[in-house]
């Protein structure tokens, strides 16, 4: 190999690692601002409102931004939401009651809450724990879609649900 291809070989590796080094730091970084920005604690209330306004919940998140997913269900992969987990004693409708209604299908115990007014899905009540709520993060007021995209996000198994396992 000549000592010119071994030296590009040499800096082509060192750029991919410094470039894998800074998307790391910058992703991590990104993730840290998040949670500051929106000085999530467990006892702090976010503001969460549907497009129009007409809905305003208050919500306390137990884990901030930090165990958050995606349900591949047939309803939540087209709304397409990243979902926290509330209890259903953290989650207060402040303004907008009237404006809520919900979907629900097959089993019909998960309800999927959305604003009748604009259509901007809200909350979902679990149909694995029905004593919580899966609220969509999109909608906490204060988060830009650039931090969304920033998010570390697992997938929730919800086409194979084990209430539907026979």
């Amino acid at each position: 190999m000549s000592e010119q291809l071994r030296i590009i070989l040499i800096i082509i590796v060192s750029v991919s690692i410094f470039g894998l080094l800074i998307f790391v730091f910058v992703k991590n970084y990104i993730k840290n601002k998040i949670n500051y920005y929106l000085n999530i604690k467990n006892s702090v209330k976010q503001k969460l409102t549907c497009h129009c306004k007409n809905v305003e919940i208050d919500v306390k998140l137990i884990n901030g931004l930090n165990d958050l997913y995606r349900c591949n269900c047939s309803m939540c992969k087209r709304k397409g939401t990243i979902v926290a987990i509330v209890p259903k004693k953290n989650l207060e409708i402040v303004k907008g009651q009237k404006d809520i209604t919900f979907y629900q299908f097959n089993t019909n115990v998960a309800k999927h809450f959305f604003c009748n007014v604009c259509g901007i899905s809200t909350h979902s009540q679990r149909r694995s724990d029905p004593n919580t709520y899966g609220i969509n993060v999109g909608c906490l007021d204060g988060i830009s879609p650039q931090e969304l995209f920033n998010l570390d996000v697992r997938i929730n198994d919800g086409q194979n649900h084990l209430k539907d396992r026979k």
